[in-house]
């Protein structure tokens, strides 16, 4: 069972909402007193926390998953490039390269990047790839309101960046095949809310911040390693790894990159996308707009 700070009011049939300036200080002040938020992060739920390794093998017992799971970060625009080792680049790519695409990507949505890790990322917070440390960034998008609850919450705790995770539990713990992220408050809440110091930071109608992002699946994030290169195109352009296929389609990722002389090429784990929430209740409206949801990858 995770230990957390309690919050201090009294949160019983409290509805924070991400769009309210009140609710979004509250929230920040019990994240940076050591809460597990879950807040709308764009199209779909995450949940985030300060990011001391104590809180992140919390969440992740929380969850399911190994206490020493490796985590994400998010962050604010401003605060991206210090996450990044860009010395570490491989040849022929440069910083200013890789940060305009990634606002291009960011522009449209909720995206995510791995690229070399700063000196002072800890170790619970990157990964080793091929003798690199790595960290991942995740962000729900330069116009996402939950934008301004981070950069609250990064300012009351002195960082630049906390830990985020999915808003779910993990397969290994619930046995089922996948257990892909929530997009539905309720459904939120119905999974941690009797979780101590769990709080949610929700949007006003979750149906309509779908069809604000209607190039997006409502489900984790599509990431891009910069990290490592997977060879040339027949173009002679780079290509950059899709890592993850998630809520942005591929072929869209490839057009993007495409205008910024990227090429694409999908990786060993981003060859299925990743798979979309089904609740009981049957096909929501975001299915029923959109058609399927997920499938084969574009190529």
């Amino acid at each position: 069972m995770m230990q957390t700070a309690s919050l201090r009011h009294d949160t019983s049939g409290r509805r924070f909402r991400i769009s309210d300036a009140t609710d979004r200080e509250e929230v920040a002040q019990a994240l940076a007193a050591g809460a597990v938020v879950a807040y709308a992060f764009a199209n779909f739920y995450v949940i985030t926390t300060r990011p001391e390794a104590r809180i992140v093998r919390g969440v992740n017992l929380m969850k399911g998953r190994d206490a020493d799971q490796t985590g994400s970060v998010t962050t604010t625009r401003e605060h991206v490039p210090s996450l990044f080792d860009w010395s570490r680049l491989p040849d022929g790519l440069s910083r200013r390269r890789v940060i305009d695409l990634m606002d291009a990507l960011w522009e449209l949505g909720p995206f995510g990047f791995r690229g070399p890790a700063a000196a002072h990322m800890p170790p619970h917070l990157t990964q080793p790839d091929g003798g690199l440390r790595t960290t991942q960034v995740i962000t729900p998008g330069l116009a996402c309101p939950s934008n301004a609850f981070i950069r609250r919450s990064l300012d009351l705790i002195s960082s630049t960046y906390v830990y985020g995770t999915s808003a779910n539990r993990s397969r290994h713990l619930t046995g089922a095949e996948d257990e892909p992220v929530h997009y539905r408050a309720d459904a939120v809440m119905a999974e941690f809310g009797n979780e101590p110091g769990f709080i949610l930071l929700r949007q006003d109608d979750d149906v309509a911040t779908g069809r604000a992002y209607p190039l997006h699946a409502p489900q984790s994030t599509t990431i891009l390693a910069f990290h490592k290169l997977g060879g040339c195109d027949d173009r002679g352009r780079q290509r950059l790894i899709i890592e993850r296929h998630g809520s942005l389609d591929a072929a869209i990722v490839r057009d993007v990159a495409a205008r910024h002389g990227f090429g694409v090429v999908l990786g060993p784990h981003g060859a299925t996308r990743l798979a979309v929430r089904r609740y009981p209740e049957g096909p929501d409206r975001w299915e029923n707009r959109r058609g399927p949801r997920s499938g084969a990858p574009a190529a």
